[in-house]
């Protein structure tokens, strides 16, 4: 694989650069202002050390970083902005954008939520009431409403019966009975006009309202006290006709079908905001936030590059760090002849896992009459104080197992001073290159 070039200094933003392009259009983002894009990168190389470091990241990296702290900015404002107005979000379409916009709280969820008390109260609510009726049969006090009706009528589904019409007409019906204003009272005062000679249904005399209603509440306690007898009790709707009755008629009642009242969805729910999920709030435009949430942004867009570095300072890996293991002659187990070569193969340490940053070049093929030869070279790029903290000295002949190879190293470079700095060695960077596993002995190799 080429070398791939790291953080030089500057960046020019195009759009296209970030990973997803929410915020390409926008100048704010894209263009030359305090907290574009490319300004943002420059400040995050220079926190994260440039130039007396080198950044192993490329202006991508940063963009992605700075792309993800604003979507996750939106996302932090959004989740609040949903829970805050979801009452009155609830059943509301969800067309429109509500981002950076006023939401006005409304009693929509709350008047859904009495409208089921109104139900239970016979006062309205979202459940209709129906009409139901039954025959009474002279002599039969009880009746089984279920096996009757709600089998017949309503398919077998649970009825809940809300008033059964057992009681005569109201009060105010009978006002103008004929006989229900005969009294003394009333007919010296007809007579006292000369009217005592109409009937007492037609009236020529304005009373007040109380007697209006003393009147009514006069017909009601008549009703109650000299009929009470005429009642019914109803258990699982099974009812039962008080006094036994003696002639056939219909016995009214009005009724709801439970699985309407249990019913949660209703209404048309296409469309309409549900939960958190669905709300309308999309991400938020980069140009609208003020400087509070893009100070916010920075910094999470920093640590977001952070942790792609790793710090082994704070014993942190870094996304983009790979793990290799070094493996080191045991120069005491290892024989040698004449000639300062090992006779009977070389023995070698426990391997030593570090991380590193790999740049790997493309393969290259020999072909000769013994057949295809792979060639490999690759630089292993390890923090120095990552080694010092293994306790091992990379040296020349080393072999690093990376990608199912291994890799002997032919050359070691710690020239990465801070701040030019001698003893400020900042890594150990070893280049090696590709080596048979049989010449090796780290494993045992099949041979045929």
């Amino acid at each position: 694989m080429p070398q791939l070039p790291i953080w030089s200094g500057t960046s020019t933003f195009k759009s296209g650069n970030t990973p997803y392009g929410f915020y390409d259009s926008d100048s704010d983002f894209s263009g030359s202002s305090a907290h574009s894009v490319d300004r943002f990168a420059d400040w995050a190389a220079k926190r994260l050390g440039y130039p007396i470091i080198d950044i192993e990241l490329q202006s991508g990296s940063f963009y992605a970083c700075y792309e993800e702290a604003i979507t996750e900015y939106s996302a932090q404002v959004n989740q609040f902005n949903i829970k805050d107005n979801l009452l009155s979000l609830q059943g509301q379409s969800t067309g429109s954008n509500l981002t950076h916009r006023t939401v006005t709280n409304s009693f929509g969820r709350f008047i859904t939520l009495s409208e089921q008390y109104g139900t239970e109260a016979g006062v309205g609510g979202t459940v209709d009431f129906k009409t139901g009726s039954v025959d009474i049969v002279s002599g039969s006090q009880q009746y089984d409403l279920n096996s009757l009706y709600a089998n017949v009528s309503e398919s077998g589904n649970a009825i809940e019966v809300r008033k059964v019409y057992y009681e005569g007409p109201a009060a105010v019906n009978k006002y103008f009975d004929p006989y229900a204003g005969v009294n003394q009272n009333n007919m010296n005062m007809l007579d006292a006009f000369g009217w005592g000679n109409y009937s007492p249904s037609i009236q020529f005399l304005m009373m007040p309202m109380y007697a209006d209603l003393l009147r009514i509440q006069a017909i009601e306690l008549n009703d109650q006290i000299r009929k009470s007898a005429y009642s019914f009790e109803l258990t699982n709707n099974k009812i039962r006709i008080f006094p036994k009755p003696v002639s056939n008629y219909k016995l009214y009642f009005s009724y709801l079908v439970k699985d309407d009242r249990g019913n949660p969805l209703k209404g048309s729910n296409v469309g309409r905001v549900s939960d958190i999920s669905n709300a309308p709030y999309d991400n938020m435009e980069f140009k609208h936030i003020n400087d509070v949430g893009k100070q916010w942004i920075k910094k999470y867009a920093l640590a977001l590059c952070k942790e792609l570095l790793g710090d082994s300072f704070a014993n942190k890996e870094g996304i983009i760090n790979q793990e290799v293991t070094i493996y080191q002659i045991n120069e005491r187990e290892t024989s040698t002849d004449m000639y300062g070569e090992s006779a009977s193969g070389k023995a070698w340490k426990d391997g030593v896992s570090l991380k590193c940053l790999i740049d790997a070049e493309d393969f290259d093929f020999n072909t000769d009459e013994f057949g295809a030869d792979r060639q490999q070279n690759a630089t292993f790029s390890f923090l120095r104080e990552s080694v010092l903290d293994a306790n091992i000295v990379v040296a020349l002949g080393d072999v690093i197992n990376w990608n199912y190879a291994y890799f002997t190293i032919s050359s070691l470079n710690e020239n990465q001073l801070i701040g030019g700095m001698q003893n400020q060695n900042f890594s150990v960077i070893a280049t090696g290159y590709l080596t048979r596993l049989s010449s090796l002995g780290i494993e045992n190799v099949r041979t045929y």
